[in-house]
């Protein structure tokens, strides 16, 4: 146990702390976020804090132009993001022993400086509870948060308030005559939501919300979102869709309700309601907790966001109206089926755009999973796996040449790492990806994966269960995570629940995690369904079935447990290492 001391700690002690965190690896490796982090820090231990804002860190450590414009522009937003994220990892993790923290509150960069808490017990790496899953592919969804009738019934209220606002401003009928094409990128005005208690009387925060979401959006790379104050008149822009909102408590907790309204026909076309506990909505990090639960379903691929360009073309060809937006929304379907004939889709698509439109990064990246990931002429010429796996290696690294601040690109990146073995190489892009942008649900999904693959199922439990409960229709590979950490608890009935999702994601996994599930209640019906489809997988065939898993899974008690499951289940031993 150590105690602080009385006094606040001293230029040279958090000068020693500092050179600490520019020694880190996950610091040093980003010499722009080094920068940053020494900038605000010098700045500020000789009282020079008040010269520290967006615009000054954007000039003199960004590298940005001297017109830039922290409104339109949220560079400096998600640098600090990315470095507030990475002093949490920091100080949980290496610098647990570090005497001194630098800190760098939401909403603000300048950093503040405190003494070391006292030491808190560790947690023992066990696995949760078993948890009743909330959505499995299939069944009907229904609402991610409840509410009282009473809250309903408030919440109605609130709507019709918002709604009157919008109206009372003119806001909606000036920000757009006519919706924006459908195939184009979707055109999203925020606004700041209507505090129904108002700021600073000891209820919920709300202020700055609206700049947290478009910060969160625009990382997508998918969606135009802008800010809008309250009040201010329309540029004469093409508005799109609105989103509005109002916070209100509700007994002990705050309802954060978001409203998606069109401006064509000021139609409310969807809306969701966060809930907050009371002590949790006075802290600055709620507006921060608040957006990135709104963006794991605004900036989702299926989300509302891209609803009508996912309806046009599941009744309409692209052919001839191929543009980037376009075409990620054809490779996110695609990602989401990994069907051959929407890899084909998809692959026309981007090869039907200019050479300039090719060499954009996110474009770029989109291309070389398609590369790596299917050998029909249709999407790859290459004849061999490892000429396409080079090939698409090659793309990914000039994607991030030109934009190394582009998730997207590190969360192919790790894809494809993913793919060829590299569980670690691949972890490390998916925590790049997912600093860049906390509210991609694939990113989260992804990393869960990789991290039950290697038999991090703690670490893996948290991102696999809020990917799938919080995005909306979450696809099938999304489960395989979930199933794998079920099957490490023993809750097999739901283990084998999310593997019967998961299987048409991952034929040759997928499988045996049903199988082993299946065994584990008991059901003969399970271990008859899916032990011929691995006894037929070609691959298994060629290669033997844990020779082929070793590509994939770091994880021996993963693998140990499939050896004596799958030998339980009638499969030959010889089947297991070599080829049959």
């Amino acid at each position: 146990m150590r105690t602080a001391p009385d006094e606040a700690p001293g230029q040279e002690t958090v000068l020693e702390a500092l050179e600490q965190l520019l020694a880190w690896p996950d610091i040093a490796r980003s010499p722009q976020l080094a920068r940053f982090l020494e900038y605000i820090v010098r700045r500020t231990i000789v009282g020079d804090a008040e010269s520290i804002k967006a615009y000054s860190i954007a000039v003199d450590v960004l590298g940005r132009p001297s017109d830039f414009d922290p409104q339109t522009d949220p560079i400096v937003r998600v640098q600090a993001r990315r470095l507030r994220a990475l002093l949490d990892e920091y100080y949980r993790g290496p610098g647990r022993v570090s005497r001194v923290r630098i800190a760098l509150p939401t909403g603000r960069y300048v950093p503040q400086f405190t003494w070391a808490p006292d030491e808190e017990p560790t947690e023992t790496d066990t696995v949760p509870e078993a948890k009743e899953p909330e959505a499995i592919p299939g069944g009907r969804r229904t609402g991610r948060f409840l509410l009282t009738w009473l809250g309903l019934a408030a919440l109605a209220v609130g709507l019709g308030l918002v709604a009157y606002l919008i109206a009372d401003l003119r806001l909606v009928e000036g920000l757009s005559r006519d919706r924006s094409d459908p195939l184009g990128r979707p055109q999203l005005t925020v606004m700041e939501f209507q505090n129904l208690r108002g700021e600073g009387a000891g209820g919920p925060l709300s202020a700055g919300l609206a700049i947290e979401l478009v910060t969160d959006l625009q990382q997508f790379g998918t969606i135009d979102a802008r800010y809008r104050p309250t009040g201010e008149d329309d540029d004469g822009g093409d508005g799109g869709l609105v989103l509005t909102g109002i916070v209100r408590p509700d007994g002990a907790v705050a309802q954060y309700s978001a409203i998606l309204t069109d401006s064509r026909s000021a139609e409310v076309v969807w809306n969701l309601t966060v809930p907050i506990s009371g002590r949790e909505a006075r802290d600055p990090m709620v507006l921060d907790i608040v957006s990135r639960r709104l963006s794991l379903t605004l900036g989702s691929p299926r989300g509302p966001l891209h609803a009508e360009a996912r309806r046009l073309l599941a009744r309409e060809s692209a052919e001839g109206r191929e543009s980037p937006y376009l075409c990620r929304v054809l490779f996110d379907i695609y990602r989401e089926t990994m069907a051959g004939s929407d890899a084909a889709r998809a692959s026309a698509c981007f090869g039907a755009l200019s050479e300039a439109e090719r060499s954009e990064p996110m474009v770029l990246a989109a291309m070389a999973s398609l590369t790596a990931e299917y050998a029909s002429p249709e999407v790859s010429p290459l004849e061999t796996e490892a000429d396409r796996v080079r090939l698409a290696a090659d793309l990914l690294e000039r994607a991030l040449r030109l934009d190394a601040t582009n998730a997207f690109v590190w969360q192919q990146r790790g894809w494809l790492r993913e793919r060829t073995g590299d569980l670690e190489g691949a972890l490390a892009d998916y925590k790049s990806a997912l600093q860049l942008n906390p509210a991609d649900g694939d990113a989260l999904a992804a990393n869960a994966r990789a991290l039950a693959f290697a038999g991090r199922v703690v670490e893996a439990e948290p991102t696999a269960t809020g990917s799938v409960r919080m995005t909306p229709d979450p696809p099938a590979w999304y489960f395989g995570a979930p199933a794998l950490i079920e099957l490490r608890r023993g809750a097999n009935a739901l283990a084998l629940r999310y593997a019967e999702a998961y299987v048409p994601a991952d034929r040759e996994l997928g499988p045996i995690i049903a199988i082993l599930a299946g065994r584990g209640v008991g059901s003969s019906t399970a271990v008859d369904r899916y032990l011929p489809q691995v006894l037929e997988w070609p691959a298994f065939r060629a290669e033997g079935v844990l020779p082929r898993l070793r590509q994939r899974i770091s994880d021996e008690t993963l693998l140990e447990q499939i050896r004596s499951g799958l030998l339980a289940a009638g499969v030959p031993a010889a089947a297991l290492e070599e080829p049959f």
